[in-house]
């Protein structure tokens, strides 16, 4: 398993849609090698996303809870991470 790819089964909370999003867009990224979008590239990669990350909320649903949450926390709630992003999004206002 590629291991910078997050545990999102047994949070508390429950994973959120971008942190699963996220996961998705991750293992695309790993599966097709592709690091930066093109026209070329952009539909079927975002089309894979979305269906990786439909087939992973239902999975996530069904599952049954885990005994154990899992041990590293999720990029997404990671304060570092947080503030790297409200950062890129308030360079990207200023635009």
């Amino acid at each position: 398993m590629c291991r910078n790819i997050t545990v999102l089964r047994g949070l508390e909370p429950a994973a959120t849609p971008e942190e699963i999003e996220a996961s998705a867009r991750q293992y695309i990224r790993k599966v097709t090698g592709i690091q930066s979008l093109t026209d070329a590239t952009r539909a079927p990669f975002e089309a894979a996303v979305a269906e990786v990350t439909a087939i992973t909320t239902r999975l996530l649903a069904e599952l049954p809870a885990r005994r154990q949450p899992p041990t590293t926390v999720p990029p997404l709630r990671r304060p570092e991470v947080q503030a790297r992003i409200a950062a890129r999004e308030a360079a990207r206002a200023t635009k």
